[in-house]
């Protein structure tokens, strides 16, 4: 095993070489996928490398096996296999370039962690090759402070829901690895990708290079500062924002602590943001924030908005008491059950009593800033919600229809009760109903309306409201199908419109309905 302290950053020079026998192995998703199999490669995720070892056997010293070896299980493997899995570059080539090290049996191992990474977004099917530093499993012990973090679960969140429409400029803050810069420059002309860390920006830009992609520019600094003055039509982040005890022997990763009290970072980054945006430009960031003893968490968010001007949508997606909270990051660091582990719950708890935290939310932030052409009374747009839960499907991520609930707002901005009542909708295409009944009964007593993508969200209606939602197919305006509606109910029209108006207004914000 390479120990933490010994692991390399990957050199620019050896790029091209690299590539070309990445590409000769096949070193991508599908032939790693069937190489493997689906029950070790389902192993492997649950950090097993055994099944993936026993898959490997009868295909030892074949070059995809031998990288598989070395990048993705973290194994040793003959210095002839990596000389033959290097055709290009050579095995000597590898070693300067910072990939592999010579052990003292003869044998080589990796340096680094390196991986295919394949993902659907809103431009198309794409893959790459991601470096970062070997985790926990191949390196046997605790990550190092200046850690680079590869893919998981929060980046692959992020791109997930990352807009992308074309823009000029776009601004990754605290880049890492460098995913979320690589994800922006499918859509923007120009990136810009910062960080606090040296080592990341090198492993970003390795990633960069490596992937031939030219538009990213790296710089060094911490949140804003290496940008200031500019502005971009769209920021990303995953901020370091886990929140770390300021205490003596409290291990702090560059990757996931900023360096502030609780969950400060978080609203520096969303304060900031309304001062780096072009009018109009978008913000897409995760994020914890705190609930206290004595306040609520969405109260303490409202305070971060105000004075912004910033058009602001937080979703909550989960609430972790502080002693769970605790435990998820302490082992995310690579300290398991024991002494060690038992110190740092006590260090992480003390700090929660002392500032009165009793849980923490995560989730998704997405903010824009005041256009000059925005309909009057637009903005600022806040909704602060909790979506608890499991999601719709969401094959190319939720970018799609975040940017696609923005433009629905600002559609129902500029639409008061009775351009609404004039306008004629269609049901989104991802959108079911439920019916249920009681036995023998010939009306139902439930109507659900489900999302299939987005969120997922289902919606409880009523009979004139199911009886509106299952017209609009866009011939009829939602005036003309409420007066219909109303006849058939025997109702007054005017009543049961102005009951159904904001309703289909929430449902048109959703995404059910569209314009």
């Amino acid at each position: 095993m390479i120990p933490p302290e010994q692991q390399s950053i990957p050199s620019l020079e050896c790029t091209d070489a690299l590539r070309a026998d990445l590409r000769t192995a096949r070193f991508g998703v599908d032939a790693i996928g069937r190489l493997l199999g689906d029950a070790a490669q389902a192993a492997l995720g649950r950090a097993q490398r055994v099944p993936a070892r026993r898959a490997l056997l009868p295909h030892a010293g074949e070059p995809l096996a031998t990288l598989v070896t070395l990048f993705l299980l973290g194994d040793a493997v003959p210095a002839s296999a990596a000389e033959a899995a290097f055709p290009t570059l050579g095995l000597p080539g590898a070693e300067r370039g910072g990939l592999v090290g010579l052990a003292d049996d003869g044998t080589v191992q990796a340096t680094i962690d390196l991986r295919p990474y394949g993902f659907v977004d809103a431009v198309g099917v794409g893959e790459w090759w991601i470096a970062s530093d070997l985790g926990e499993l191949a390196s046997g012990g605790a990550l190092r402070e200046d850690h680079v973090l590869g893919i998981g679960g929060a980046s692959t969140t992020l791109s997930g829901l990352m807009m992308s429409e074309p823009v000029d400029t776009a601004l990754d803050l605290g880049t890492g690895c460098g995913i979320q810069a690589l994800h922006a420059a499918r859509h923007a002309r120009r990136v810009v990708a910062t960080d606090i860390s040296e080592r990341a920006l090198a492993i970003a830009a390795f990633n960069a290079r490596l992937n031939g992609i030219e538009s990213i520019e790296f710089r060094l600094g911490s949140l804003y500062e290496p940008v200031t003055g500019e502005r971009f039509d769209h920021i990303v982040s995953n901020p370091p924002f886990v929140i770390t005890p300021r205490a003596e022997g409290v291990p702090e990763y560059e990757y996931r602590d900023g360096g502030m009290v609780g969950d400060s970072i978080v609203r520096e980054v969303i304060r900031g943001a309304a001062d780096h945006l072009v009018p109009g430009g978008v913000a897409q960031l995760l994020g914890n924030w705190e609930y206290h003893r004595d306040r609520e968490a969405f109260d303490r968010i409202r305070e971060w908005l105000t004075g912004t001007r910033l058009d602001a949508w937080f979703l909550e997606r989960e609430v972790q008491d502080a002693a769970q909270y605790a435990e998820t990051w302490i082992r995310d660091g690579g300290t398991r059950q024991g002494p060690e582990f038992d110190r740092l719950h006590e260090a992480w708890l003390k700090d929660f009593d002392e500032r009165g935290v009793e849980s923490v939310g995560f989730g998704y932030v997405t903010l824009r800033a005041a256009r000059a052409d925005a309909p009057r009374g637009a903005w600022p747009m806040r909704v602060l919600e909790r979506l608890h839960g499991s999601l719709g499907h969401n094959a190319s991520g939720l970018g799609e229809h975040i940017a696609a609930s923005l433009a629905a707002r600002d559609w129902l901005a500029a639409h008061d009760a009775g351009a609404l009542a004039a306008a004629s909708l269609t049901v989104a295409g991802d959108v079911t109903e439920e019916r249920h009944y009681w036995p023998g009964q010939e009306h139902p007593t439930v109507i659900v309306l489900k999302q299939g993508g987005g969120f997922g969200r289902s919606v409880r209606l009523d009979t004139g409201l199911a009886a509106l939602v299952g017209a609009c197919d866009g011939d009829l305006s939602v005036g003309a199908i409420t007066a219909a509606v109303a006849q058939l109910l025997e109702v007054d029209p005017a009543e049961l419109l102005a009951d159904l108006l904001p309703r289909v207004r929430d449902l048109v914000a959703e995404g059910f309905l569209r314009p």
